[in-house]
């Protein structure tokens, strides 16, 4: 790989190295949620609110069922960065045949379980009659991609490991294009409704998911990919699960609080949902910006630790903290400050704009909290714990919100009520998260402390 892709995270000013690590990888995230917001606009703007609210009632569902998977690329990142930082060449070029292998082998299990599981699971969530069929179909295409969308994750995760975040960048950018054009063509032209945009998401991801191959094939260094050394190294197999199973775990415990609040959204209409679902996509946006920072956070922390920088760890830390902070408050307020002109994107209809609107104010402005809550969790699993922020994260996050449907949201049925579930949780879960660092750091050498 041409090394100028390369970052050295263990030297050299944490501040301007974080900026530009993080900032092509902010742009990534978007542009990757630019698949599924496209499919959300075309399909609200030329097939109807029901297509709308039928696209967006899947997502806490889809994120449910791939979050394990999707946790394991943390894991293969961490392990990545950790010998990377060592400089062990060999069991860096193991865990990429491991991560390529296990992300193919993830893939195909996710197909037969959307596949299989999308319509009993729908129906479990209460997903209105009008809006059912279109669901199903969209989730079942979208699951066929699943071993390229795997691929992709798994891909770029190495990448990230090694601080290349700009070719993933690229790569997204080229498949961003093809799906808004086949996005349009489908659904205009071809009249193919929901299927249409899922079908061209797939084909998207694949592109994406073939240039991060080739890639790594053309990589000259530890990173390069062999087909014939493609195989799961048990060693290296058990470490990137022993990191990367918990962060799915977590993910998934998120999505199951997310599922039962789509579920209570679900039992205020389809024009209810149509707005929940235009806003959640714009806080998508903001999300994945802090993400960036999170993901940031995780590789720059994972390198020193690999390399038994430990002085840099608490700086690296506090900049993240204080990046994220600035991103989700600036960002978050822009959502709800241009809030009826960017919902107006994805519908007309005044009701579903107010709906919108209302959950950007009590979810989007203090996104920013969800920032610090996530990239905490960065410097934990950096430094090798995983099953630590999982478990504050079941009780902080999962377990308050399942609480909070069934008792507050109980004496007060509203959208109000529901949606303020999440700000009081990632207060709450941010703070253990912050005691749970300064537990673990005062553990390693205090250099610089």
């Amino acid at each position: 790989m041409d090394k100028s892709y390369e970052m050295d995270m263990c030297s050299g000013p944490v501040l301007g190295k974080i900026l530009i690590f993080s900032i092509p990888l902010m742009l990534s995230g978007i542009l990757q949620l630019l698949f599924n917001a496209a499919d959300v606009i075309v399909v609200g703007r030329y097939a109807g609110s029901q297509s709308l609210a039928a696209v967006g009632s899947t997502t806490a569902l889809i994120n449910l069922l791939i979050n394990i998977f999707i946790g394991l690329s943390v894991g293969v990142n961490v392990l990545v960065a950790q010998y990377y930082g060592a400089k062990r060449d060999k069991d860096v070029s193991e865990t990429v045949h491991t991560a390529v292998a296990l992300s193919l082998v993830s893939g195909l299990l996710l197909v037969f379980l959307g596949v299989f599981a999308s319509r009993p699971l729908l129906e479990l969530m209460g997903t209105p009659e009008d809006v059912i069929d279109k669901s199903s179909i969209y989730m079942k295409i979208f699951f066929i991609g699943m071993p390229v969308n795997m691929l992709y994750n798994f891909g770029s995760a190495i990448l990230r490991a090694v601080g290349d975040t700009r070719r993933p960048l690229y790569f997204l950018t080229a498949s961003g294009i093809i799906n808004v054009l086949l996005n349009l063509f489908f659904v205009i032209n071809l009249n193919m409704d929901v299927a249409g945009v899922a079908l061209a998401t797939v084909i998207s991801q694949a592109i994406s998911a073939g240039l991060v191959v080739i890639c790594l094939m053309k990589n000259e260094g530890s990173l390069k990919l062999q087909l014939k050394n493609l195989k799961i190294n048990r060693t290296k197999f058990r470490r990137i699960v022993k990191v990367g199973l918990p962060a799915g775990m977590q993910g998934a415990i998120f999505s199951i609080s997310n599922v039962l609040i789509q579920s209570s959204v679900n039992s205020f209409g389809s024009i209810a949902m149509a707005g929940n679902t235009a806003a959640q996509n714009i806080e998508g946006f903001v999300y994945a910006a802090m993400n960036a920072v999170y993901q940031t956070n995780l590789s720059f922390t994972s390198q020193n630790f690999g390399g038994r920088k430990y002085g840099r760890i608490n700086r690296i830390m506090l900049v993240c903290v204080a990046v994220v902070s600035v991103v989700g408050f600036a960002l978050g307020i822009g959502a709800y400050a241009m809030g009826n002109a960017f919902l107006g994107i994805y519908s007309s209809d005044p009701q579903v704009l107010a709906y919108g609107l209302r959950r950007l104010a009590i979810i989007g402005v203090p996104y920013f909290i969800c920032g610090i809550m996530d990239t905490l969790v960065g410097s934990i699993r950096g430094l090798g714990y995983s099953i630590l922020p999982m478990c504050v994260s079941l009780a902080g996050a999962c377990g308050f919100r399942v609480i909070w449907i069934f008792t507050i949201f109980q004496w007060s049925r509203s959208l109000t009520t529901l949606y303020l579930s999440y700000p009081v949780s990632w207060t709450i879960t941010a703070l253990c998260h912050a005691v749970c660092f300064c537990l673990i750091r005062k553990k390693l050498p205090k250099e610089n402390w």
